[in-house]
């Protein structure tokens, strides 16, 4: 795949990947409490694998799955951290959409999860790209 699609894929797939989140998010009482969390997190670090795949088209698909675990446990782990201006930050809804509120061990689960689902629909795209029916004729 070109590098030019490949960013633009991914980047198409990084805001659906949004508006399915800001979806769940609008509508998080249709869900039990704890599923809508850990599917929202799932969904954040799944917008991070695509907009890492952006920007790093031509990286395998190993490397954008770990860079983009890196950074969903970096931030998750940064939430521990309470220097008054980055609370400052999180109170806002940007800030909290972005950077999180509170530390929580189960979102490092979810944040795999959500990396792994976003790996493995890229494998099957790029796999779906890859084929081509046979030119042989029959018989």
């Amino acid at each position: 795949m070109a590098t030019r699609t490949a960013r633009l894929g991914h980047a198409a797939a990084a805001v659906a990947t949004i508006v399915l989140g800001l979806a769940l998010r609008a509508n998080r009482r249709a869900l039990p409490a704890a599923l809508a969390d850990v599917l929202g997190d799932a969904l954040w670090a799944a917008m991070m694998f695509w907009w890492i795949g952006a920007l790093a088209p031509r990286a395998s698909l190993r490397a954008r799955a770990g860079a983009a675990l890196a950074v969903a446990w970096a931030v998750e782990l940064s939430q521990r951290w309470r220097a008054p201006w980055l609370v400052a930050l999180r109170a806002t809804r940007l800030g909290h959409l972005v950077l999180g509120a509170d530390f929580d061990a189960r979102d490092l689960a979810a944040y795999a999860v959500g990396v792994a689902g976003a790996a493995a629909c890229a494998a099957a795209f790029a796999a779906v790209l890859a084929w081509r029916p046979s030119r042989a004729r029959p018989g």
